[in-house]
C-alpha cells in the first residue's frame, strides 16, 4: 500500500510536500496507518486529538495511545478535551453534529494559531461510499451523489483512493496498533448500520463493487463540474456587481430552462432552500424578498437584487464647521458663501444661523421625517424611498446630515425646507459632497 500512497501524493496531492501538516487522529486504524505511511513519506506531519468524553475511560485510553503514538514517531501532538454532550444540548443538536462542529472549530484555530497550511484526515473509499447512501436515502442532488471531494479547501484527504480492506491488510502486514471504538459497533446510529447491514450486501452483489462505485463517482464528479462551470459561466453573464450587491436580470432569468434546475444551481450557494418562494420572487411585486441565513433576495421592478445580511449597526458622525471627522464614511466640504450658485444633487445651500453645530451624519432609521425642499408639510422618509423608487441596498447606504434631530439633507437626494436660503438670511453655507 505504500508504493501506491507515495505515488498518490506524487500525482495528485503534490501541494503537500514541504507544507505543514495537522493530521486529524482519533486512535482507530484508520488515522493509524495514515499517521505511518504520512510519515513514512517523509510529510510534515503533527497530530491533533479530539477527547469528547464520551466513553469514559475508554476514551482516555484513547488519548493516552495518541500520545504514545507522537513519541514513537517524534511528532508534534495536539490535544484537546470537549464537553461534547452539553455542547450538542445547548446547540440543540445531535451529539455527533455536535463532535462534528468541535473538531473542525479546534482544526481551523490551529490552523491560524500555530502556522498549519492543511488538514489532513483519513476518509476512505467505504466512507464516501456510506456518504453516498445516506445522501442518497435522505434525498440529494448531483453534489450529494458525488462523494466526499479529496480537497475541501484546506481540509485533504489522501486515503480517499483506497478501501477499508487495503487500510486493515496494511495495518496486519505492518504489526501496526491501533484502537477500537466500541461506538462503531452499535447499530443506532445510521452510517453504522449502512455499514454493518447494507455495504457488505452490495458488495456480494459484485466482487468488484467498490470499485465500480468508486468510477461511478468519478463519472458523477465530472458531470458536476461540467454543471459548475456552466453556472459560473451564467454567472459571469447574468451577475452584475452594484454598490456591494448582485443585480440580475429577471427577464433573462426566466428563459432559462428547466427554470427551476437553474434557480438551485444559481442561488443554492447563497443559503436558499425554499424554492417555490424564489421562483415566485420573479414575478411578485416589486419590495418582495426572500432570506436565507446568509443573504436577502429581493425583486426590485426588474430585477433581483442580491445582498449579504450584516448586522446593521446605527452610526453616527460629528460634522464641524471646518468639515468632517476623519472617520467619516462621505467626505463633505463645508464652506461660506455669499450667493447661491452650482446648485445640483451633490451641493446644499443653507442658513447657516438655523444650525446648530456640530452637525450629525447618520444613518436613516424606522420612523425619520423630513420637510422636502419646494414642498409643503412633512414626508416620512420611508414614502420618500419609495417614491425615489430606491431598493434596500441604496436605502442602508442612504446617509442623512442632521442638525439636532432635525433632517438638513437627505444627502445626494433631497435638502429639508426649514433650512432653506431665505432673502432674509445673513449667512449661506454651502455643503458639498464629495466622492
Amino acid at each position: 500500500m505504500f508504493p501506491k500512497f507515495k505515488e498518490h501524493i506524487s500525482n495528485k496531492m503534490p501541494f503537500l510536500k514541504g507544507k505543514k501538516l495537522l493530521l486529524a487522529y482519533s486512535g482507530g486504524v484508520d488515522s493509524v496507518v495514515l499517521a505511518h505511511l504520512s510519515a513514512a513519506a517523509n510529510l510534515d506531519i503533527a497530530l491533533a486529538h479530539c477527547n469528547f468524553n464520551l466513553r469514559g475511560e475508554e476514551s482516555d485510553g484513547d488519548e493516552n495511545f495518541v500520545r504514545e503514538l507522537a513519541t514513537e514517531l517524534g511528532v508534534q501532538v495536539y490535544v484537546k478535551s470537549f464537553d461534547t454532550k452539553q455542547y450538542a444540548e445547548i446547540h440543540r443538536g445531535s451529539v455527533q453534529m455536535a463532535a462534528r462542529e468541535l473538531r473542525y472549530q479546534w482544526f481551523d484555530e490551529l490552523l491560524k494559531t500555530k502556522g498549519f497550511d492543511y488538514v489532513l484526515t483519513a476518509h476512505h473509499a467505504d466512507d464516501s461510499l456510506e456518504t453516498f447512501l445516506i445522501n442518497l436515502s435522505r434525498g440529494t442532488g448531483i453534489d450529494g451523489l458525488s462523494g466526499i471531494p479529496e480537497v475541501n479547501e484546506k481540509v485533504v484527504r489522501p486515503l480517499l483512493p483506497f478501501s477499508q480492506e487495503e487500510i486493515l491488510g496494511y495495518a496486519n502486514s505492518e504489526n501496526i496498533k491501533w484502537r477500537e471504538d466500541s461506538s462503531n459497533a452499535s447499530s443506532k446510529y445510521l452510517r453504522n448500520k449502512i455499514r454493518h447491514q447494507i455495504v457488505p450486501i452490495l458488495k456480494e452483489l459484485h466482487p468488484t463493487f467498490l470499485q465500480n462505485f468508486l468510477n461511478t463517482q468519478n463519472y458523477l464528479q465530472q458531470t458536476n463540474d461540467l454543471v459548475t462551470n456552466h453556472l459560473n459561466d451564467l454567472k459571469a453573464k447574468l451577475f452584475e456587481p452594484r454598490d456591494g450587491a448582485i443585480k440580475i436580470n429577471i427577464e433573462e432569468l426566466e428563459q432559462l430552462q428547466p427554470l427551476e434546475s437553474y434557480l438551485y444551481g444559481l442561488f443554492k450557494d447563497y443559503g436558499f432552500t425554499e424554492w417555490e418562494d424564489v421562483k415566485a420572487l420573479l414575478t411578485a411585486m416589486s419590495g418582495k424578498q426572500v432570506i436565507s441565513k446568509t443573504h436577502l433576495l429581493l425583486k426590485d421592478r426588474d430585477f433581483l437584487i442580491l445582498s449579504e445580511i450584516k448586522s446593521r449597526v446605527s452610526r453616527t458622525y460629528p460634522v464641524y464647521i471646518n468639515g468632517t471627522t476623519s472617520e467619516s464614511p462621505i467626505k463633505l466640504k463645508l464652506e461660506n458663501v455669499k450667493n447661491l450658485e452650482n446648485q445640483g444633487q451633490k451641493v446644499v445651500f443653507l442658513d447657516k444661523e438655523k444650525l446648530n453645530f456640530p452637525l450629525v451624519l447618520r444613518n436613516w432609521e424606522k420612523g425619520d421625517y423630513f420637510y422636502p425642499f419646494g414642498m409643503k408639510g412633512k414626508k416620512k422618509l420611508s414614502k420618500f424611498f419609495k417614491d425615489e423608487k430606491m431598493d434596500v441596498i441604496s436605502k442602508e447606504k442612504q446617509w442623512l446630515l442632521c442638525s439636532d434631530n432635525k433632517i438638513v439633507w437627505v444627502v445626494g437626494k433631497r435638502a429639508d425646507e426649514r433650512f432653506k436660503v431665505e432673502d432674509s438670511t445673513q449667512q449661506i453655507i454651502k455643503i458639498t459632497q464629495h466622492t
